[in-house]
């Protein structure tokens, strides 16, 4: 299928194809429908990747500018071709999302897997380094939490169920999109990831912010909790 085969062409912001965009400062499609907004694109990239393998992360539009669309074609080319691609024009997009867009590179992702702590634990290997973070409210805490546990080769990150959601639009959005590469897990109380990590063996080492002391790597697994 052709580039411009796969176009679809956006005149009024009221469209119903486009409702999952709408106002998405606000909306929290996660919490309602398992839906995410993708931003950027280098998280855009990303999710075709994923939505390519299969698994845990599908996508199910593209919402693009008008004038991004030649730019991005190896991009919109790696999604799946049953994934529709939206274009608009800036004023017709600004009004479905509810401010001015700068980027103008949108996508609607969905998690079709939300794996429990046991499972997802259960996948890793004997040397597996863990990141548990536990009462992180902030979105770009929990971005740049997922965008350092990427730079330095963790294999998974856990989060307690008061962690803010790391798909939420913002949070995907500080990480770059690690949350679509890192396997994760939100789910239990603080209690119930510790125990996890206690029965698989790994040793657990809580990281303070007055950063007075530096731990080598103990021998593996290790799981550090922040």
């Amino acid at each position: 299928m052709s580039l411009n085969d796969r176009l679809v062409r956006i005149t009024d912001p009221a469209d119903p194809r486009i409702r999952p965009f709408g106002d998405i400062r606000e909306r929290d499609l996660r919490r309602t429908h398992g839906q995410f907004i993708a931003e950027g694109t280098v998280v855009l990239r990303l999710l075709a990747d994923a939505a390519r393998r299969g698994g845990e992360f599908g996508a199910e539009a593209v919402f693009l500018l008008a004038n991004r669309v030649a730019g991005l074609a190896e991009v919109i080319a790696a999604f799946p071709e049953h994934v529709p691609v939206y274009v608009a024009d800036r004023g017709v997009m600004n009004a479905v999302v509810g401010f001015d867009i700068h980027r103008g590179v949108l996508a609607l992702g969905r998690r079709a897997v939300e794996p429990t702590i046991e499972a997802r634990l259960a996948t890793l290997s004997d040397h597996a380094l863990v990141v548990a973070a536990i009462g992180i409210a902030n979105h770009d805490n929990i971005g740049a939490i997922f965008r350092n546990a990427a730079a330095f080769g963790a294999d998974a990150v856990l989060l307690d169920e008061t962690c803010c959601d790391p798909l939420y639009r913002k949070a995907l959005r500080v990480s770059v999109g690690a949350a679509l590469k890192i396997p994760y897990v939100r789910a239990g109380s603080a209690a119930d990831l510790i125990s996890a990590l206690d029965r698989r063996g790994f040793a657990v080492w809580g990281l303070s912010p007055s950063g007075d002391t530096i731990f080598e790597r103990s021998p593996p697994p290790v799981a550090w909790r922040c």
